[in-house]
């Protein structure tokens, strides 16, 4: 990759299994998965934007990785461009949609930053949810795109059609219509993952939290009441048709339509839903510890490989600084995880930070040099690489 973050250029070939990448904090080993993370979803885990991604004093950011899937080969390059619109290519040829390539490279990444999954506001959770519908249906990126377009126009027209009516109020129609059909769309595919992740996170949340544990699970808070109104949904519980949901949703946006008319925005939709985290009958934000909140965390990210896994591929596990903050028990259960992975890419200060039997390759990283050292493993003690 070239001008990404900290680094001018550096070329890494990365095998199956295990790789550590230490250094001192500074020194940009995230940088390095990070740029991994974002060939996945075109996004990082640490920022909203793209400009902070791209060297200092350089246009353009490019990331580069040549991957294998399946009997596959694919090279897979993204120009970053901040401002303008990014550049993808594949095989050396370039994609008409940069978003085309989402699907291709799948990663779940473990991070500090995940405990915003449980403490934080819902749109860290909205896109939780988005990137992995994307990451299991690749073609969900267009309809996320086009419902993020509608909602920008119909909250735009709302702001002046208050005092406009007439004929503004015909193009609203129009818009609703819109709104309906693709948010109907998100929602039938947000409440089918919730469903699917529903038995990975009871199971992931019990290996974490050890014996005894309360049960985890799963609920979606939506402004469409047939949507769901947060309360711990069932693994076999039947769910609303896409057709459903979207006359349901009609009909609430119609209930809304003085409201929406006096704020000039819209309070319907996928937009303003929430994912909803249960320790048994209570929703975890604002009950559970700091202990429960990392479990619960951690155990997400578990479930959501667990899920990806089933489906017949293993992701790439991002393990970003994370093993220090743990304590033995969700050490072992992450432990156990990252050495069935396929390819498992670690950060880490120190190198004792990461359980022995993970301490496969190491990548170096320090003076702005990323070195790889094949590190031998004791018999039994690890993967071999």
């Amino acid at each position: 990759m070239g001008s990404f973050r900290s680094w001018d250029r550096v070329d890494l070939a990365l095998g199956p299994g295990p790789t550590v990448f230490v250094g001192r904090n500074g020194e940009g080993k995230t940088n390095l998965v990070e740029a991994v993370g974002y060939l996945a979803t075109m996004s990082s885990h640490r920022v909203s934007g793209n400009s902070p991604l791209v060297r200092h004093g350089a246009g353009q950011a490019v990331v580069r990785a040549a991957l294998r899937r399946g009997d596959r080969e694919l090279l897979v390059e993204i120009e970053i461009n901040p401002g303008r619109a990014n550049r993808v290519r594949v095989n050396r040829a370039p994609l008409p949609r940069p978003r085309e390539v989402l699907g291709l490279v799948r990663t779940v990444l473990f991070a500090p930053e995940d405990l915003a999954l449980i403490r934080g506001d819902p749109t860290e959770r909205r896109r939780f949810l988005d990137e992995l519908l994307v990451t299991r249906t690749p073609r969900l990126a267009g309809v996320r795109s086009d419902y993020e377009r509608v909602l920008k126009q119909r909250n735009a027209l709302l702001k002046t059609a208050r005092l406009a009516r007439g004929k503004a109020m015909e193009t609203l129609d129009v818009w609703d219509g819109h709104l309906t059909d693709l948010g109907a769309q998100l929602l039938a595919a947000r409440l089918r993952l919730v469903a699917d992740l529903v038995p990975h996170v009871t199971e992931s949340y019990a290996g974490v939290a050890g014996e005894g544990s309360v049960v985890a699970g799963l609920g979606y808070a939506s402004t469409v009441p047939l949507a769901g109104d947060g309360t711990a949904l069932a693994a076999e519980a039947g769910l609303p048709s896409r057709e459903e949901l979207a006359e349901a949703m009609r009909s609430r946006i119609a209930e809304r339509r003085d409201d929406e008319l006096d704020r000039g925005m819209t309070l319907v939709g996928p937009h303003r839903d929430d994912l909803v985290l249960h320790l048994g009958p209570a929703p975890a934000k604002g009950f559970a510890s700091h202990g429960e909140s990392w479990s619960l965390a951690l155990a997400l990210k578990l479930a959501t490989f667990a899920l990806l896994r089933a489906e017949g591929e293993d992701p790439i596990l991002i393990l970003d600084d994370v093993f220090a903050t743990l304590d033995a028990e969700r050490r072992a259960a992450l432990s156990a995880v990252a050495r069935s992975a396929e390819q498992t890419l670690i950060t880490a200060a120190v190198v004792d930070d990461v359980p022995p039997e993970l301490r496969g390759a190491r990548v170096e990283v320090g003076g702005g040099f990323a070195v790889v050292v094949k590190d031998a493993i004791p018999a039994g003690e690890g993967t071999t690489t």
